[in-house]
């Protein structure tokens, strides 16, 4: 710690770091544009000055910029003196001179960063009157506003978006007074974090365009804690409602997951929610049910039936949904909803994440590991999040070096400058070419059993205890020596790996590298398929294959699916031959789907806007969501039908449902340390998701009734619908709205932070279910080599960012982003059948049945006898991963359904 002195009081500070950062983390007002904590120091927009004095006897002191200025004991500064406050209005002045008049318009009004500096400065009134400079604006997709009138020029958007995420369509265009940040045409914006744009701009250059849709102003937002849906990191949000419609999604800081950015799914992918495909009202035999009670009779007389019911759990539903459902049809006849493949992945994944002894980190403590093996993934489609944190894990070297060469970390520039000479190791084993392959030192390109006995191979290098696969080529040999010797010197590894590739051999394989690492601080880290996938492997069940069997049978009467698209778990005509055989289903489900079409009995379920729930991410860290508005009609969340449905229920309120679930899954029992998130009040009264400034309340059924309606009465939660109640003893981790004086940008997060770029003041959301303990015997099976069956290919499911994904799929913004559908073959491939890109061919299971017909598209990278198609494209239903089919070149005369975009 380093003791200093600002305008005459003494503070201790974090040594090492710039003042701003100090100065901020002290809860001091002092101005900037340019810094960000994430993104380090650029002195680019002179706003954080202020007066550094020699010594005691120096009264005149010499101008500083905080921001570029490192902490020193014995330092002693001002920012509150008269000299840097007219330093700093004359130069917002300055910045002023271009910018528009344009707030009561500017969609960034009121949450601006820019508007809270030049208030904190004091600059009132603008003295120029001559011409400003003019620019014009570019159409950058579906995710993003241009407005570039508005920018000061701070950098932040290009610093972020190549610097840290890593990409290059966006650059600094022009000079001097006529800088211009933006492409080079028209067009949308490559990065997968483009969205990130509209909370790093402190003006109003880049806004929501999916807001814009619907906008209202943020301070009539009502909002509440909340958790991204949309894949399994469980990144922390803050959703916004008005007149019953969910409005926007923006980053809710999580000093250990998510940080300052969300991925553009996490963001934009929220339109299923407001969706024409939304169930509204529930449905018998077709027919709109006259009441909910209606419905609510029938699903228990479907329930009372001899034979009895058996229910199937869904990974995108809440654990206490989940744990609802199988205290309804019982612990025997509970099965969990994933296809065989995926079951046995997720159980093997569980077993080695409590018994096998590594950690699994954190997406803060991954920014950490000092190298980095990927087995099997393209993690920037199937965890976007955690592919921006290994992005700033290839740093770690260049920060070493800069500490030996006396350069602070936060000095931005002068450390981007080291990269060429130092980066970590990232190395990557993927099917093909993968986003992050840019930043990599080597990679390794084969199918899922190359890439596990390319695995083994580094495990055994590591440590020759773990099996060495035969027949090993050469290259593939001195590849994974060379990764092994790379690895074995890092005092930070880390290995990631998933359920992308359907690969039970490369999950193995994965964790033999990292049980044979010798570091201590070492991480094995999964990503898994959805939201919920890992709490509903802890909460256990059957296969579903199983359920197919018992219907197919007759030994059941009712099947209860809860949240679960059947047709998207098995081949579509083993779920025709299904629905035809059920007796009696009931869906309980928030869209129409293809299997909603299929039941008897339909329930509407509340989204994770409008119910609350908790979800397990792939670290195992336990979080609660919370409803942001009300479920209108006759929609419930989906415990509420299943505990209805139980005659005489034990749990009447959620949280008695949450401490049943701890209660009775040793698994999950820390759940219940989660209990103060859920109905508990703080002292006084109920935490309010109105902010202070929210308007309109007695207008807004203006034309229903005259008077003032009540508000809406939440007897299930800490929070109310309404503007009142109490938001000062309350944790900042439960705060529906980051608000402080003075601070009405998203900035204001600094202010609820125990130090800047830390977590939240009495901690961050949510709680580890997991800790690693013990350790398991090596995994001896190896694949052996693949052999090429003449005349047959392999499918292989890509995961994308915008097409996999289920809920998002129902959003228009991503919906423009879709990737064509399309196969990828190997050029060898390509030339065998005689076709070239963009041409037609057919592809049909092994006995003939035409199961698609598309365009090809040539991958370089992609190995022989491999056929890449798009995970979760309605296209891609009767293809199953790993599945064998014949490939042919389309007849002339036979056009294809779709075409590449």
């Amino acid at each position: 710690m380093a003791r200093i002195e600002i305008d005459g009081s003494t503070y201790d500070v974090k040594d090492g770091d710039n003042l701003l950062a100090a100065c901020l983390s002290l809860g001091l007002d002092l101005p900037y544009f340019c810094w960000h904590p994430a993104l380090g120091s650029a002195g680019a927009c002179r706003q954080c000055a202020i007066v550094q004095y020699k010594d005691a006897d120096d009264n005149h002191g010499r101008l500083a910029m905080a921001c570029m200025t490192p902490v020193a004991d014995a330092m002693r500064i001002s920012i509150d003196s008269e000299q840097v406050r007219q330093f700093r209005r004359d130069n917002i002045e300055l910045l002023m001179t271009n910018h528009p008049h344009d707030c009561p318009v500017c969609e960034e009004g009121g949450e601006c960063h820019l508007q809270d500096m030049t208030v904190m400065t004091g600059h009132t009134a603008r003295r120029y009157r001559g011409h400003k400079r003019t620019h014009g604006n570019q159409d950058l997709g579906p995710f993003i506003n241009h407005e570039m009138n508005r920018c000061i020029a701070c950098y932040r958007c290009v610093r972020f978006y190549n610097d840290y995420a890593g990409s290059h369509d966006l650059q600094v265009l022009g000079i001097h007074n006529n800088v211009y940040f933006g492409r080079f045409e028209d067009g949308a914006l490559d990065s997968e974090f483009s969205g990130n744009l509209v909370e790093v701009c402190p003006t109003g250059v880049f806004t929501d365009k999916t807001f814009s849709a619907h906008y209202t102003r943020k301070w009539d937002l009502q909002t509440a804690p909340s958790v991204c849906v949309h894949c399994s990191l469980g990144c922390n949000t803050a959703p916004g409602e008005r007149y019953g419609e969910l409005r926007r999604i923006v980053n809710r800081y999580h000093g250990e997951v998510n940080g300052y950015f969300l991925c553009d799914r996490g963001r934009f992918g929220y339109g299923f929610v407001n969706s024409a495909l939304r169930i509204h009202a529930p449905r018998i035999s077709g027919q709109t049910a006259a009441t909910s009670e209606t419905a609510t009779t029938h699903f228990r007389t479907l329930l009372k039936l001899p034979k009895g019911a058996i229910g199937i759990g869904s990974p995108r539903a809440s654990l206490e949904a989940n744990f609802a459902l199988r205290s309804l049809v019982g612990e025997a006849n509970f099965y969990l909803g994933f296809d065989d493949t995926e079951h046995t992945l997720l159980d093997t994944i569980l077993n080695i994440m409590t018994k096998g002894g590594i950690h699994t980190p954190s997406l803060h403590e991954t920014e950490q590991a000092d190298a980095v093996l990927i087995l099997g993934e393209d993690v920037t489609h199937s965890a976007p999040r955690l592919a921006l944190s290994l992005r700033q894990a290839v740093r770690n070297a260049t920060f070493e070096l800069a500490h030996q060469l006396k350069i602070p970390h936060w000095l931005d520039a002068a450390v981007r400058q080291l990269q060429n000479l130092a980066r970590s190791p990232l190395f990557i084993a993927s099917l093909c070419a993968t986003r992050l392959d840019d930043v990599a030192t080597s990679t390794f390109h084969g199918s899922p059993d190359a890439i596990a006995r390319f695995g083994f191979a580094i495990a055994h290098y590591l440590n020759q205890e773990s099996p060495l696969p035969h027949d090993l080529g050469d290259a593939e040999r001195a590849q994974a020596s060379t990764i092994a010797s790379q690895l074995m010197q890092a005092k930070r590894p880390l290995i990631v790996t998933g359920t992308s590739s359907a690969s039970l051999a490369v999950i193995q394989a994965a964790y033999n590298v990292a049980k044979a690492l010798p570091a201590q601080d070492k991480g094995l880290i999964f990503t898994l398929p959805e939201a919920n996938s890992l709490g509903l492997a802890m909460i256990g069940g059957k296969r579903l294959h199983e359920v197919f069997a018992r219907v197919n049978d007759g030994s059941t009467d009712t099947v209860v699916i809860l949240e679960n698209d059947l047709y998207r778990r098995a081949p579509i005509p083993q779920m025709d031959s299904f629905f035809s055989a059920a007796s009696h289903v009931v869906a309980i489900d928030s869209l129409h789907n293809n299997t909603a079409t299929k039941v008897e009995l339909l329930l509407p379920a509340a989204t994770f806007a409008e119910s609350e729930g908790t979800v397990v991410s792939n670290e195992g860290r336990a979080q609660r969501y919370f409803p942001v508005y009300p479920a209108e009609g006759r929609v419930q969340a989906s415990w509420q039908w299943l505990i209805q449905a139980i005659e005489n229920p034990q749990w009447n309120h959620f949280q008695d449902l949450a401490s049943a679930c701890a209660a009775s899954i040793p698994a999950l029992a820390w759940l219940d340390r989660l209990a103060p998130l859920g109905n508990a009040q703080p002292i006084g009264a109920k935490i309010p998701r109105q902010p202070h400034r929210y308007s309109g309340r007695t207008a807004m059924h203006a034309d229903i009734k005259v008077s003032e309606l009540g508000q809406p009465q939440d007897t299930e939660t800490a929070f109310a619908f309404s503007m009142e109640g109490d938001t000062v003893h309350v944790q900042p981790a439960l705060l529906p709205v980051v608000w402080a004086p003075g601070w009405n940008s998203n900035q204001s997060v600094n202010k609820f932070q125990d130090q800047i770029g830390g977590p939240l003041r009495g901690g961050d959301a949510g709680i580890r279910l997991i800790e690693a303990s013990g350790t398991l015997p090596w995994f001896k099976e190896i694949p052996l080599p693949s052999k090429q069956e003449p005349g047959l290919w392999r499918v292989i499911l890509l995961p994308n960012i915008f097409g996999s994904e289920e809920l998002s799929l129902h959003s228009q913004p991503i919906v423009e982003r879709l990737p064509a559908f399309c196969v990828l073959i190997n050029p060898e491939d390509a030339e065998t059948l005689g076709v070239c890109g963009s041409e037609p061919v057919e592809i049909f299971d092994p006995k003939g049945f035409l199961l698609v017909r598309s365009l090809v598209r040539i991958e370089l990278t992609l190995p022989p006898a491999m056929l890449g198609v798009t995970a979760g494209l309605p296209q891609c239903l009767l293809l199953k991963n790993g599945a064998r089919v014949v490939l042919k070149k389309a007849e002339p005369e036979q056009s294809p359904d779709t075409e590449i975009r």
